[in-house]
């Protein structure tokens, strides 16, 4: 299978490496140089590209069809929309220049909106929705053979809870954990190559929802870490965000269901 990665962050840096160790052929792109060299010294073919410059290269030398697409640029609300507007018609302009049978883009269930409520994927209250993340989904879903994965809040590795709250203070305690672990994301994306899913836009959550106070209590004891100053009342709306869609349709078991093992 040949794999390309747009953006190639954390959490699909493991994806690739998982790819090359199963003797898939992946390319990957990334802005820094530091990664670029160490893509490349595993095995990954990784070029150069930031799609956000001005002078956006016209050219790249990459084969000129894969299996796969994973596109993991992020369009992050620290990004005005024009800014986002031109990252995402750049990328859509880079495929153009290729074809591929499926893919994947990574987005966050920060569409949503920060109230009391179940949200699944059907929830079609275009105004509540996150304008940025909106404009990246829409725009890649007129592109062929497209499915989006709204990713919960993503933990694992170094990415432990309770470092944020370290001797801080915690006003969103009493809040649901809408969370999942890259140990249950990778092989979900894994099962998106392999399966023809149904719909275009599914969420990618474990499917238990504790209290985030309770998950920081969880990972500060089992990694040594310390715990908030304080736990303070703040704006502690009941969001919880269901991805029993994708669960069902794949018939996933979770690695780790719950945040309190994370």
């Amino acid at each position: 299978m040949k794999i390309l990665i747009l953006g190639c962050g954390w959490l699909a840096e493991s994806f690739a490496i998982d790819m090359i160790h199963q003797g898939h052929e992946v390319w990957a792109s990334t802005t820094q140089n530091e990664k670029y060299h160490r893509l490349n010294a595993n095995g990954i073919f990784s070029f150069i590209i930031d799609f956000d410059r001005e002078n956006f290269p016209k050219r790249i030398e990459l084969p000129a069809h894969f299996d796969v697409v994973l596109n993991s640029v992020p369009a992050s609300q620290k990004n005005s929309l024009s800014v986002l507007e031109n990252r995402f018609s750049n990328i859509t302009c880079f495929l153009g220049r290729i074809t591929w049978r499926k893919q994947i883009f990574l987005s966050s269930i920060g569409i949503y909106p920060d109230k009391d409520g179940l949200f699944v994927e059907s929830y079609s209250d275009q105004a509540e929705l996150s304008p940025k993340l909106l404009l990246a989904e829409q725009k890649m879903l007129r592109l062929t053979n497209t499915v989006i994965y709204r990713l919960g809040g993503l933990f694992g590795k170094n990415r432990i809870f309770a470092k944020y709250f370290c001797d801080r203070i915690c006003t969103t305690g009493e809040q649901p954990a809408n969370f999942v672990h890259i140990d249950d994301v990778v092989p979900l994306i894994v099962a998106a190559l392999f399966n023809k899913l149904q719909w275009p836009v599914y969420n990618v959550v474990a499917p238990l929802h504790p209290k985030k106070k309770d998950v920081i209590y969880a990972s500060a004891k089992k990694y040594g870490l310390a715990l908030p100053i304080a736990f303070e009342p703040g704006v502690n709306f009941q969001k919880i965000v269901s991805g029993e869609l994708l669960q069902t349709e794949l018939r996933y078991q979770f690695i780790l269901p719950d945040p309190l093992q994370f």
